[in-house]
């Protein structure tokens, strides 16, 4: 019975599926050396937009990594072009007017998977609804119509439904990627055809929904020579308690004002890295869960100063000029008047942040079996990785593997432990809030060790 659903499914789901393979692509000299796909999943009446590469190794049989970018509403183009996917821009002293550069980049993760960009939730990218209701999005409504799309998605593309399926994604997108995962185990228990095959999940400088995320900003501040010992004990002994996004004490609200002066210095998602000018001005009104991101995410709404070339926010800057032209809409096979700016993170969605907290799904998930990686850039002052830790220890895991420095070319690039029921922590040495982008010749060593089920 099950077997004639799926094969009418089959039959049916192209109707509400557009796909094109796309070879050529503005500002990429020659062929593209790797299969792209690109289209369109109708969900609830969205219109998702994603970008499909094939995996270099083995298509038919490596994991298909279903990836979402943080925000909420920063485009998955953002990750192709600037995290784990095979394009970057060239970086050029002069930008004449032209349309950006693309190279190829050699240490992407299609080098160990097949790989899906999504452009989620509605209102991110180049995905689109006709409804102006459906704007209306959250935590629990995106991560459900996500749900939707990989079973839309791979009733379309039934080759892959034997391939070994993950979900990943980092910063605010590592909120939303275990509930995402948890409600695909749901369906694999109890729901209809097609049955994936769903091994886990993996995300990188997670926001969760819990304190720490942001209660732990102090002690890295702290550990890393931010601020001095004094701020530090009097900051703590102050807002014992509180919740350093929203205090609710006076006197831990001016603390917290001193420690925000020191960060508003430096550059938060790399503490190393050159404090540059935004891409775009600066958001206004950020709720509790996005305050903390407050820097990373780059609005065109009006023309933006052109970032220096040593600033990370050039290639930011260049996604906007790349992603609007023209003949790269009709490259990638977009939509004519559907998105009339496109935006790396649109900043004006109408989202709900009603998932408190990820960790209980964590617990459950991999309670029940299923796999997660969870890696920090140890650069990081967004999302602390000792926030990340705690967190962690929360759920009360054996160690099975203690603490250990891991190793990339004969030299450490980060560190790990292993917990019971296969939940594994790393961190990346000397990157910043997302990985792959600070360092990704040993990112993409850890993501392949892993995906291999070998020890990092």
């Amino acid at each position: 019975m099950a077997s004639c659903l799926l094969q009418l499914l089959l039959i049916l789901w192209p109707l509400f599926i557009s796909a094109s393979i796309v070879t050529h692509l503005p500002g990429f000299h020659g062929p593209l050396p790797f299969h792209l796909e690109t289209g369109y999943v109708d969900v609830d009446e969205v219109q998702f937009f994603y970008y499909f590469i094939e995996s270099e190794g083995n298509p038919a049989q490596d994991p298909l990594l279903l990836w979402l970018t943080g925000g909420p509403g920063c485009s998955a183009f953002s990750a192709l072009i600037i995290q784990n996917g095979p394009l970057k821009f060239k970086i050029v002293k002069y930008y004449n007017g032209s349309l950006p550069t693309l190279l190829y980049h050699p240490f992407s993760w299609i080098k160990v998977s097949n790989m899906i960009f999504l452009d989620s939730p509605v209102g991110t990218g180049f995905s689109f609804s006709n409804i102006s209701e459906t704007y209306v999005d959250g935590d629990v409504t995106s991560s459900l119509r996500v749900h939707k799309f990989i079973r839309n998605w791979l009733i379309d593309h039934p080759k892959f439904l034997s391939n070994p399926l993950y979900v990943g994604g980092d910063s605010y997108a590592g909120k939303v990627v275990p509930f995402i995962t948890h409600l695909i185990s749901q369906g694999i228990e109890s729901g209809p055809p097609p049955l994936l095959n769903l091994k886990g999940y993996l995300i990188g400088n997670p926001f969760t929904g819990e304190v720490i995320d942001v209660n732990a900003r102090v002690p890295y501040a702290h550990h890393m020579g931010i601020i001095s010992d004094d701020i530090y004990k009097s900051t703590t002994l102050v807002c014992e308690g509180e919740d350093y996004a929203n205090p609710t004490k006076a006197r831990c609200a001016k603390k917290l004002q001193v420690v925000e002066k020191y960060f508003d210095e430096i550059n938060e998602f790399h503490i190393l890295e050159p404090k540059c000018p935004r891409a775009s001005p600066k958001p206004k009104n950020l709720s509790r869960e996005r305050r903390f991101l407050k820097d990373e995410h780059k609005k065109f709404i009006v023309t933006p100063d052109v970032p220096a070339l040593e600033c990370g926010s050039y290639a930011y800057y260049l996604t906007g000029i790349w992603a609007n032209h023209d003949v790269v809409r009709e490259a990638l096979h977009i939509q004519k008047g559907t998105v009339p700016e496109w935006i790396r993170c649109n900043q004006n969605l109408q989202y709900a942040y009603d998932l408190p907290s990820n960790v209980k799904y964590q617990h459950k998930l991999t309670s029940q079996g299923y796999r997660a990686l969870v890696y920090s850039g140890d650069h990081d002052l967004a999302v602390p990785h000792i926030g990340t830790q705690t967190w962690i220890r929360s759920l009360n895991y054996s160690i099975t593997d203690d603490w250990r420095s891991w190793f990339f070319g004969g030299q450490v690039a980060g560190y790990t432990r292993a917990y019971a029921n296969n939940l594994t922590f790393a961190t990346i040495k000397g990157a910043g809030h997302t990985g792959p982008e600070y360092k990704p010749r040993e990112s993409l060593a850890m993501v392949k060790r892993w995906l291999s089920n070998q020890p990092l």
